[in-house]
């Protein structure tokens, strides 16, 4: 601070404590000005996002529901205010839908530091740490949306600077159940999907089955993505935050992934929950991704079923050979 100037920062990993809180940003109402925006950048295939008379048919409902990565997206961005100066992100565990939220319904969310370990420290890197948060989303009514855990690397304001903090990250993160997983379609009419929508649906898939989607999606509107979902990463703003140039947040990577995963499965009817999500590399704006998509296991509902999914995504640039950057296994619910 000079004079009367006030420096907005942080914070860094030594200003964050176990237990403390961040719940004080804006809270967003899903629109479809929002929605049109965000499938614009990111994508989304899925037929009951896109058909609003098949999703009042199957969904019992008046308003359209928000696509599930337009929620996570916004969900994820409104924790940043724990992670603005954020090196990287480095995985995301037991997303769960408590509720598949509508347009029209308004999105609040608190972040908590569930988690601290500083980093050995590295010659020739800065100095840093890891934050374990749970992140818990709630809608205009206080009705539970989204409840999961994010890891996130932040650098030492005090590069010399010992805060003691060791504890053992490795088990942060619930597992996800199959009552979490069901809740949320619980009082959808699947039978009426299944009978508007040619397959293939669950009884049409295998365990073991691997999909590679021929094409690439190129990642555009970065930065906008950002702004859209309430992002204040300056990594992901700023490309002189980091050493290696701006990044793109990483639900813009998963968003893309889901596009092409309802590709391999067209009759997805929507994504109920995360096994959990690892970032292999950063991605930058102009990298075309690619991804395949392997069933790992299949469970079968009074109607329909769980699909546990695993998709692998590679970025590739000119300058460079093809890098994985994703690995993300999450929970589809078929008809």
């Amino acid at each position: 601070m000079t004079g009367r100037e006030t420096v907005v920062d942080g914070p860094y990993f030594e200003d964050l404590r176990h237990g403390q809180r961040f719940g004080h940003g804006p809270g967003v109402t899903l629109t479809e000005g929002l929605a049109a925006a965000h499938q614009a950048i990111a994508g989304c295939r899925l037929p009951l996002v896109l058909d609003h008379p098949l999703c009042r048919r199957v969904t019992g409902g008046d308003a359209p529901l928000a696509a599930p990565n337009l929620v996570w997206d916004v969900a994820i961005g409104q924790s940043t205010l724990a992670t603005h100066t954020v090196v990287a992100n480095l995985y995301y565990r037991g997303v769960v839908f408590r509720r598949a939220p509508r347009l029209g319904d308004t999105l609040r969310t608190v972040t908590e530091v569930v988690g601290l370990r500083q980093n050995s420290r590295r010659p020739g890197r800065a100095a840093t740490g890891l934050a374990a948060l749970r992140i818990t989303t709630v809608d205009q009514e206080d009705r539970p949306v989204l409840d999961f855990w994010r890891c996130a690397m932040l650098p030492l304001r005090d590069g010399s600077r010992e805060t003691g903090h060791a504890e053992d990250l490795t088990a942060v993160g619930a597992e996800t159940t199959g009552a979490d997983l069901t809740a949320v379609t619980a009082k959808w009419d699947l039978s009426a999907y299944r009978e508007a929508m040619d397959g293939p649906h669950f009884a049409d898939v295998a365990e073991g089955q691997v999909f590679t989607v021929a094409g690439g999606d190129v990642v555009s509107s970065a930065p906008e993505l950002a702004r859209l979902t309430l992002n204040v990463a300056k990594v992901h703003h700023d490309a002189s935050a980091s050493a290696a140039g701006r990044l793109v947040y990483g639900g813009h990577t998963i968003g893309i992934a889901l596009h092409q995963a309802v590709r391999a499965l067209p009759r997805i009817v929507t994504v109920v929950g995360w096994h959990g999500c690892d970032h292999l590399a950063p991605v930058r704006e102009g990298d075309t991704l690619t991804s395949s998509v392997e069933v790992e296991r299949t469970e079968a509902l009074d109607s329909g079923g769980l699909v546990h999914l695993r998709s692998r995504v590679k970025a590739s640039r000119p300058d460079a050979a093809p890098v994985d950057v994703l690995d993300w296994r999450f929970i589809a619910t078929l008809a």
